[in-house]
C-alpha cells in the first residue's frame, strides 16, 4: 500500500547522461588534463546539486526523450506555474553568453543578465553559500561539458503582482542571505562537509524546512530551530530530518541514513515522492565519503519540531494486531488494511526488506502532516531505479479504488497501529488533496 515513492519528475534519460559523463569523467584523458578536471569535477557537483532535476523536461509519449538541462520543466508553486529556463551553453536561449561573473550572479543572487531577478524555485538563497572554487567548476562544466540546445523553454507568466520581478528585490534583502558557507571551526572536517553539502548544494532546506508567509525558508542553517523540521512542497510533505525519534531521524542510524541516500532503501524505508527523483539523479551518483558526511552532519542535529510517536512495546501496537485478525468494528481501518495492504507490508507492518517499506515506525508514517501518505495513496508510485540494481516494485493507485472516507480510515489505522501514534487523517484532507492533484492524475 504505502510503498512510498512516486516519482513525480521521471526523468530517464538523465540517468543515462550521467552515468556516460561519468565513465567520460574517469578517462585518461580527463584525468590528466587541469582543465578537464575543472570540468569533471564540475559535473560532480552538478549532480550533487541536482541540477538536471529541474531543467529537464517531462518525457512526453511518443517524443524523443528530453535534452538535458534545456528547461521546460513545469513547477508548481502557490502563485501559479513556474517553467525552468535553458542551462544550456547556447547563446540564444541558454546562458552561453554567461560571463563568470553573470553565472555567479544568477547562481548566489537570483538575478541574471539584465537586472532579470529570478523567482526563487531556484533555491538561490541555498546556493549563495557554494564556494568559490565549487562554483568555477559548475561554470566550466556547464561552458564545456553540457551540449547546447537551441531551443527556449516556455516563458514564465504568474499573475499581477507576482508578475512583478522587481519587487524580488525586496524579497531578497528580507529573506535571502548572501554569504558562502564558512566551516565551523569547532567541528570536524566530516560535520562540516556534510554541512556545506546539505546547506548549499543539495539545498535540502528548500523542500525540508517550512516556508512563511512570503514563501520564504524559515532558516538557511542549525542556528534556526525550525531548520529541516520538515516543508510542503508541491502538495507533497518533505519530512523532518532532526533528532526527533518519531517523524524524525531519531531512530535512524547515520549508517542507513546513507544507504538510503544511494540506494533508495535503508533502515526498510524506501524513497518516495519527489525524493525518488532526488534519489535517482543526484545522491545516487555521490561518493561514499560525501553521503557519510550528510548523515553525519543530519544526525548531529538536536531534536526539532512536531509529530508523531512510536512504542513498539504499548499495549495499543498489541490490540492493533489482534484488530486485524478479528476485523474490530471499531477501527475500520483496520479491515481495509487486511484486505488491500497487507499482503505486502503484512500484519505486523513491518514490510519487507529492499521490497517494501515498514510502516510501523516509519518516520514518514509519524510525520506532522499526513499529505504524502494521502497524495501517495491517491496516485500511487514505485521505488527509485538506480545503478545499484535493487528492485523497483510499484504500488497501485487506490484514488479510484476507494472513498475519501476508506483513504481516510485506513491511514488512520496505519497512523495509530503497531505503536505509532499519529493524528488521525479526515475525509476533508483527502478531499482537499484528491482535488488539489486531479491534473495530475
Amino acid at each position: 500500500m504505502i510503498s512510498m515513492i512516486f516519482k513525480q519528475h521521471a526523468l530517464l534519460s538523465v540517468t543515462a547522461m550521467a552515468v556516460g559523463l561519468t565513465a567520460w569523467c574517469q578517462s585518461t584523458w580527463a584525468q590528466e588534463t587541469p582543465a578537464a578536471q575543472l570540468v569533471a569535477r564540475g559535473a560532480y557537483l552538478a549532480k550533487a546539486a541536482d541540477c538536471a532535476g529541474c531543467h529537464t523536461a517531462l518525457p512526453k509519449k511518443g517524443q524523443p526523450q528530453p535534452r538535458p538541462f534545456a528547461g521546460g520543466l513545469p513547477m508548481g508553486s502557490p502563485f501559479g506555474t513556474i517553467w525552468s529556463s535553458n542551462i544550456t551553453p547556447d547563446k540564444e536561449h541558454g546562458i552561453g553568453g554567461y560571463s563568470y561573473e553573470d553565472f555567479a550572479r544568477v547562481l548566489r543572487q537570483g538575478v541574471a543578465p539584465g537586472d532579470k531577478h529570478l523567482y526563487p524555485a531556484m533555491p538561490y538563497p541555498s546556493f549563495s553559500k557554494i564556494n568559490d572554487e565549487d562554483l568555477r567548476a559548475l561554470y566550466a562544466y556547464f561552458m564545456h561539458g553540457v551540449e547546447p540546445v537551441n531551443r527556449a523553454a516556455p516563458e514564465t507568466k504568474l499573475p499581477f503582482p507576482f508578475s512583478q520581478r522587481w519587487a524580488l528585490s525586496l524579497w531578497n534583502l528580507a529573506f535571502a542571505p548572501n554569504d558562502t558557507f564558512t566551516p565551523d571551526p569547532k567541528r570536524d572536517a566530516q560535520w562540516n562537509r556534510g554541512a556545506y553539502l546539505v546547506q548549499s548544494l543539495g539545498h535540502c532546506g528548500a523542500c525540508h524546512t517550512p516556508r512563511g508567509p512570503a514563501y520564504n525558508e524559515i532558516g538557511y542553517t542549525q542556528e534556526s530551530s525550525a531548520y529541516l523540521t520538515g516543508g510542503t512542497n508541491d502538495h507533497w510533505y518533505a519530512p523532518n530530518l532532526r533528532g526527533l525519534a518519531g517523524p524524525g531521524l531519531g531512530r535512524i542510524s547515520a549508517q542507513d541514513i546513507a544507504s538510503f541516500l544511494k540506494t533508495g532503501h535503508g533502515a526498510g524505508l524506501i524513497t518516495f515522492g519527489s525524493m525518488v527523483q532526488v534519489v535517482e539523479d543526484s545522491t545516487q551518483y555521490l561518493s561514499d565519503q560525501d553521503l557519510s558526511s550528510i548523515a553525519s552532519y543530519l544526525k548531529a542535529l538536536p531534536a526539532q519540531g512536531s509529530g508523531g510517536t512510536y512504542d513498539a512495546q504499548s499495549r495499543l501496537a498489541q490490540q492493533s494486531v489482534a484488530a486485524l485478525h478479528t476485523g474490530d468494528q471499531q477501527r475500520p481501518g483496520a479491515g481495509l488494511y487486511q484486505g488491500m495492504c497487507a499482503r505486502c507490508h503484512h500484519s505486523d507492518g513491518r514490510g519487507e526488506p529492499l521490497k517494501y517499506p515498514r510502516l510501523a515506525g516509519n518516520p514518514a508514517v509519524l510525520a506532522e502532516k499526513p499529505d504524502s501518505l494521502v497524495r501517495l495513496l491517491l496516485q500511487g508510485g514505485h521505488a527509485p531505479t538506480t545503478i545499484h540494481d535493487l528492485p523497483s516494485k510499484e504500488m497501485p493507485a487506490f484514488g479510484p479504488k476507494l472513498t475519501d472516507t476508506e483513504i481516510a480510515r485506513v491511514l488512520t489505522f496505519v497512523r495509530s497501529a503497531w505503536g505509532n501514534n499519529a493524528m488521525p487523517v479526515t475525509t476533508r484532507d483527502v478531499r482537499t488533496m484528491r482535488d488539489a492533484v486531479a491534473p495530475h492524475r
